[in-house]
């Protein structure tokens, strides 16, 4: 069975040319103008998802070649879309930036898997003709790729035409409109890249300002049309959600704020009734959980809080001397040991479940993409299972854990993630639906611990 999934994907020549600002000026100006639009991001990224679901008011997905196998992405998206009117792709970096010194896993291979036109943004800032060069690279680098048109950034309204002249005449391809260079919509950033939506002031506002911006400026019946001509996609038989079996806790806060769209999906379809928390702001864990799931986020910016709150701390405690099934990743495994020392020296204790102390670095350890194998039988994969996931973040610890080995594409392997007791915790995030079967081991050790807890057996 196929459906007809109209669909673009936007990138760019590089990374800070303004694609999210442009992709959030398109999601804004398409929904003004009544176009329901599903979002996606190419590429292991947390923020620019939240900034999308803070415009369309649904979950972003993403399309990461490296997570998933072309038939996979395809039907992920058929899936995800099925009630949009139109799919809206975000690259990452450049549109042939993949791994190391390859296109492996970029924008492009995205465009092509799911055979989605492209449009790049190009910042034609401090040139002439010389754009045109730029944009003809890009056309020439692949002869095969999916590029049907540019957009262009911070260009004055008194230049855009002249831009366009230029590339139309050079490429033979369209500009389909620009943005202007507006200051007061500028999103702030830090180590971990932009500040998160909702530390954003006045973002409602913001978003407004470039949606309004886009409608003048920007060819958007034209854009559509481009996204209609894509041909349909197989769709997947997905069978109803499923009645909840287990209550998961997941630690949802400013300090834990990072998790895949997907992975909390693919729990839910796994039986979890998902109950969310905050280890800043309360004083106990939610009452008949049978699991928890603390993510990533920004724990390093919230030590005095998090070590503080010591009523919350010591409810931990004793759900995990209960053996409660806890799964944490990247600033999750960094709460759960015992002290985080900030980068000015300064140690903070922390819940004192897991060997080890962590300590903040100016540079960032261990990242990119990774292929995790188990080592031994854990709370979420059986010994040999393999799964896809992704590391970024300052902190080491002194206890990094052996339950996985871990490697990177270029071949760099090593041992990390602790396994101790119900806690399973380590510094990659993971991508569930790269392993189904990882999803349904954690949703089957939360049951097995709510038949232990329901029957009143001793923990």
């Amino acid at each position: 069975m196929q459906n007809h999934i109209p669909r673009l994907l936007l990138s760019a020549t590089g990374s800070d040319s303004g694609k999210t600002t442009m992709m959030l000026a398109l999601l804004s100006a398409f929904q003004k103008s009544g176009v329901v639009v599903q979002s996606y991001k190419s590429g292991p990224d947390y923020i620019d998802p939240m900034f999308h679901e803070a415009v369309t008011h649904r979950p972003a997905y993403h399309t990461d070649p490296f997570f998933l196998q072309p038939d996979a992405m395809r039907k992920l998206v058929a899936a995800t879309a099925q009630q949009a009117d139109l799919a809206l792709i975000e690259g990452a970096m450049g549109f042939y930036d993949g791994i190391g010194q390859t296109s492996e896993a970029s924008a492009y291979t995205v465009s092509q898997w799911l055979e989605t036109p492209a449009v790049l943004v190009v910042n034609p800032q401090k040139m002439g003709r010389s754009v045109a060069a730029i944009c003809k690279g890009f056309l020439q680098l692949e002869p095969h790729n999916s590029i049907a048109g540019f957009l262009l950034n911070r260009v004055r309204s008194g230049m855009a035409a002249y831009y366009q002249e230029i590339i139309e005449r050079e490429t033979g391809l369209p500009v389909y409109g620009y943005l202007p260079e507006l200051l007061e919509v500028q999103l702030p950033s830090r180590h971990l890249g932009l500040y998160t939506a909702e530390e954003v002031d006045t973002l409602q506002e913001k978003i407004d300002l470039l949606g309004e911006t886009a409608r003048k400026t920007i060819a958007l019946e034209r854009l559509q049309a481009l996204a209609e001509a894509a041909p349909p996609l197989p769709m997947p038989e997905l069978p109803p959600m499923p009645p909840h079996s287990f209550r998961l806790g997941v630690a949802k806060d400013a300090a834990f704020c990072f998790y895949y769209a997907e992975n909390l999906e693919l729990l839910q379809r796994n039986g979890a009734e998902l109950v969310f928390f905050s280890p800043l702001t309360d004083s106990a864990l939610p009452e008949q959980l049978d699991g928890l799931y603390l993510g990533g986020g920004y724990p390093e910016l919230y030590l005095p809080q998090l070590s503080g709150n010591h009523a919350f701390l010591e409810s931990l405690r004793t759900a995990a001397q209960k053996q409660l099934p806890i799964f944490a990743e990247c600033g999750g495994f960094l709460y759960l040991q015992q002290s985080i020392q900030d980068a000015q020296g300064k140690i903070f204790p922390m819940a004192g479940l897991l060997s080890g102390t962590a300590t903040m670095g100016n540079r960032l350890c261990r990242f990119g993409y990774v292929t995790m194998t188990a080592q031994q039988d854990t709370l979420c994969a059986e010994k040999g299972a393999v799964i896809r996931a992704h590391s970024f973040h300052y902190a080491d610890s002194t206890e990094n854990g052996t339950a996985f080995s871990v490697q990177r594409p270029n071949g760099r392997t090593w041992l990390e993630v602790q396994q101790q007791g119900s806690i399973l915790a380590g510094f990659p995030h993971w991508y569930f639906p790269s392993c189904p079967e990882a999803a349904q081991r954690f949703a089957e050790q939360c049951r097995r611990y709510q038949k232990r807890r329901n029957t009143g057996c001793r923990f």
